[in-house]
């Protein structure tokens, strides 16, 4: 009898050999009833690959984010593609998104009981509604994992930078490098609890060391570009003589290019987060002077690792210390 095959597997799982490379190197994508019919068949036909009988099944691992526009979360979406690769075929990781203004489509979509889940990781905005789905679950006993942001202060393990010390490390390089003193502004995303975290170190700061530069303003942008940019104007307008701009959340293309038209623009000293090709090349420009990027690869890996160890496929405690933020300038690109 010849050597089983993509091609056999295929046949009796009634699927494509596309789904059955997908299935059986765990590069995810797949709907966990086909994953279901792949290894049934694979099974079936004796495919000779372990497939591990302690796992009792598939084990479905869903991930929650927002926002797929922006290239952060794509670059998290992308990291936990690479990773679930990697990962045994029973386990599967599946990525969604949701509405990022809609918390009750969020909520929904925690408490949801369509399939059967063995973890769940969240990047989503912290809200009482959404809180409470994430306390409901966990209480069920489903593994709760919160990567990027918090979206319950209660439960679950936290994977992401010292949001705070970011804020700090913010305003000092503001402090220390800009190339005039006067007025500091910031603009945030208030609905994220990372981000109040950045602003309050950011404030302390400046609290804490008092000089002739400090922190007069501050700007709610919603990380929306047209929202963000506006909130910018206004700040060169009122603050003549603007020595920094502190971005504690999204939208810098939008900051850039404020900065890059206005004729002041190039003496206001600009820290921003995460490295994307905006931010680069206002970097190689001199539009932006420091960027703190969060590494979300490093989020993903130790969020999925978290996961795994709980639902016990792997005995080695993750280090649940935050992951360290890189600094980045121009210099270092």
């Amino acid at each position: 009898m010849s050597k089983v095959n993509y091609r056999d597997i295929a046949r009796v799982a009634g699927v494509g050999t596309a789904t059955v490379e997908r299935v059986l190197n765990g590069r995810g994508g797949v709907r966990p009833e086909l994953v279901e019919q792949v290894i049934a068949a694979a099974r079936r036909l004796n495919y000779p690959r372990t497939l591990p009988e302690t796992h009792r099944g598939l084990l479905r691992i869903e991930v929650l984010m927002v926002r797929p526009e922006t290239t952060f979360y794509r670059r998290l979406s992308h990291a936990f593609e690479r990773i679930a690769a990697t990962l045994d075929p029973l386990v599967v990781v599946h990525r969604s998104f949701a509405e990022e203004m809609n918390p009750e489509e969020i909520a929904r979509r925690i408490v949801s009981n369509d399939l059967s889940r063995a973890g769940l990781i969240l990047a989503v905005p912290s809200n009482p509604v959404i809180s409470a789905a994430v306390n409901k679950v966990d209480a069920q006993g489903l593994p709760v994992v919160h990567v990027v942001t918090r979206a319950s202060e209660r439960v679950g393990e936290f994977i992401g930078i010292d949001n705070y010390a970011a804020g700090r490390s913010a305003a000092l390089y503001i402090s220390r490098m800009a190339h005039r003193t006067g007025p500091i502004a910031a603009i945030c995303h208030p609905i994220y609890q990372v981000h109040r975290d950045r602003i309050r170190g950011f404030s302390d700061y400046f609290r804490e060391n008092p000089g002739p530069s400090t922190f007069e303003w501050l700007g709610f942008g919603g990380d929306e570009e047209r929202s963000s940019a506006d909130r910018l104007w206004s700040a060169l307008q009122m603050y003549p003589e603007l020595a920094g701009l502190y971005n504690a959340g999204g939208a810098n293309s939008a900051l850039i290019e404020v900065l890059r038209r206005h004729s002041r623009g190039r003496d206001v000293f600009f820290v921003g987060h995460e490295l994307t090709d905006y931010t680069r090349l206002a970097l190689h420009d001199g539009i932006m002077d420091v960027v703190l990027d969060q590494a979300p690869e490093a989020q993903a890996r130790r969020s999925l690792d978290v996961v795994l160890r709980r639902i016990g496929l792997t005995d080695i405690e993750p280090d649940l210390a935050p992951i360290r933020f890189i600094t980045i300038t121009k210099e270092s690109l």
